[in-house]
């Protein structure tokens, strides 16, 4: 994977831009989690896929909260977004879950092959993410992409496990 062009050579990201980011990953996951949940046969595959869908949704209605929160403040000073906008269609879209699900997974014939999927695009979402927070020193911004990046590895080691187990 190409390297990120990250807040210092890209965009200065301030807090509600991290959370615009972060939703991004979390509506791609969710897109492809409930696509793949309904492509799958074996149950507890199915399972693992709506219940990540499901944590997706929660996800992404926090950081809807967080983004409300600090709408107040962001009204003060308005600013740009398109930036951000660019930022994550150039350097995210596409690169962290596939672009079309229902491409990516028309081709899938095993149950087996949706979980690789899922996993490569955990361990695409946990090296954007760190390349992110590595990149970053505001700490506020630093705080929500390691929120984040937890979230996804817990998610990896999931499917890592139910690929281990053989479902």
């Amino acid at each position: 994977m190409k390297k990120i062009e990250n807040s210092s050579t890209a965009v200065n990201l301030q807090c509600i831009d991290a959370i615009e980011v972060s939703l991004f990953i979390e509506r791609e996951g969710r897109r492809f989690y409930e696509k793949a949940a309904k492509r799958v046969q074996h149950p507890r595959v199915r399972e693992i896929f709506k219940s990540l869908a499901r944590e997706e949704k929660e996800h992404i209605q926090s950081l809807k909260a967080k983004a409300e929160f600090l709408r107040p403040a962001l009204l003060k000073r308005a600013r740009a977004r398109t930036d951000v906008e660019e930022f994550i269609v150039r350097e995210l879209k596409g690169k962290v879950f596939p672009d079309s699900v229902e491409a990516d997974l028309e081709g899938v014939d095993s149950d087996l092959q949706a979980l690789e999927i899922g996993i490569r695009s955990e361990q695409r979402s946990i090296e954007v993410l760190t390349e992110l927070m590595n990149g970053e020193r505001k700490i506020d911004v630093r705080a929500i992409f390691s929120h984040l990046l937890a979230e996804e590895k817990r998610h990896l080691a999931v499917l890592l496990e139910i690929k281990a187990a053989g479902f």
